[in-house]
């Protein structure tokens, strides 16, 4: 007991920020739930396990608008970088995306570039400025090399 004590007291000062977070999240998402008294037990059917989804999919319901993170992989640490944006350029050799922050990157493709335009296969040449688009792939000092660009579905 003694021992789980000591770990909370040197654990509260630097999870006091992520404690501030979750009970900010829990005060606007209670609210939400207490207008429907009686909320369908299969509300959140066929999502799956948290764990097991796709870290796009994470990203996509985070609303973000780019990012990047470093990964460690076998052949060692590597910037998987991420932006959502329309196409405000196409090349033979990629494209160029805003952000609706205003952040412009330029993507280089290559034979590992996959392009998905509306739920089936595409390319470079399919794609048009305005397309709203996902892109992820790598950085490498200056150059990021899109690994997905995905013109998602009209509904």
């Amino acid at each position: 007991m003694g021992n789980n004590r000591k770990t909370i007291a040197a654990g509260a000062g630097a999870g006091a920020g992520a404690a501030g977070l979750l009970g900010l999240g829990l005060y606007f998402s209670v609210p939400a739930f207490a207008d429907d008294p009686a909320p369908s037990p299969t509300a959140h059917a066929g999502q799956g396990h948290p764990g097991k989804e796709h870290p796009l999919r994470r990203a996509r319901a985070l609303r973000g608008v780019h990012g990047e993170a470093t990964v460690k992989r076998k052949d060692g640490f590597h910037l998987a970088t991420w932006q959502r944006g329309k196409i405000t350029a196409v090349s033979a050799t990629g494209v160029t995306v805003r952000s609706d922050d205003g952040v412009s990157w330029t993507w280089t493709a290559d034979g590992k570039t996959h392009v998905r335009k509306n739920g089936g296969k595409s390319s470079l040449k399919g794609l048009t400025g305005g397309d709203q688009v996902l892109v992820a792939g790598e950085r490498s000092g200056g150059t990021r090399t899109a690994r997905l660009i995905r013109v998602p579905q009209h509904r």
